[in-house]
């Protein structure tokens, strides 16, 4: 009897520990860039990958705020709480995210004097529309990667 609950308790504290560190790896992975790699380049100490692997610690809300952003995923799913995937954008995404903006910009440059209210639109606005054009891209490409992407293509 003893045994088992033994065994039941470290599974569970050790399960989550896995768990995480498990879903960090295929983070990693998908990514093409190892653990302490990622760390450093998230601007954390590299011994925090070895840390998540063979202890109880959980990274800190900064910590997920920075890895969150590095991976393009949210803290809930880093967490385990967020079960529905969203797809991720890759390399080519951002590339065609990015050459699409561009070219949304130049046209709107090209167009004219651009206006707001009838003064000359600031560089500061522009950079707002840049911005807010760029979330609108990245997040249709997201939703059809969702809705178009078959189901024996995608990666569970």
């Amino acid at each position: 009897m003893l045994t088992s609950v033994i065994f039941v308790v470290l599974h569970k504290v050790y399960g989550v520990i896995l768990v995480f560190y498990e879903l960090f790896k295929n983070l990693c992975d998908k990514k093409r860039v190892s653990p302490n790699k990622a760390c450093l380049e998230m601007g954390l100490s590299r011994s925090l990958a070895a840390k998540w692997k063979n202890t109880s610690a959980n990274p800190s809300a900064e910590v997920l705020s920075k890895m969150s952003e590095y991976f393009g995923v949210s803290a809930d799913y880093l967490l385990g709480s967020d079960q529905a995937k969203t797809p991720t954008l890759n390399e080519k995404d951002e590339r065609d995210i990015a050459r699409d903006l561009e070219a949304f910009m130049a046209d709107l440059d090209k167009g004219g004097a651009l206006m707001f209210d009838g003064d000359p639109m600031t560089d500061e606005a522009k950079e707002s529309i840049k911005a807010a054009m760029k979330l609108g891209l990245q997040a249709a490409k997201q939703k059809n990667k969702e809705r178009f992407t078959p189901n024996k293509f995608r990666k569970e």
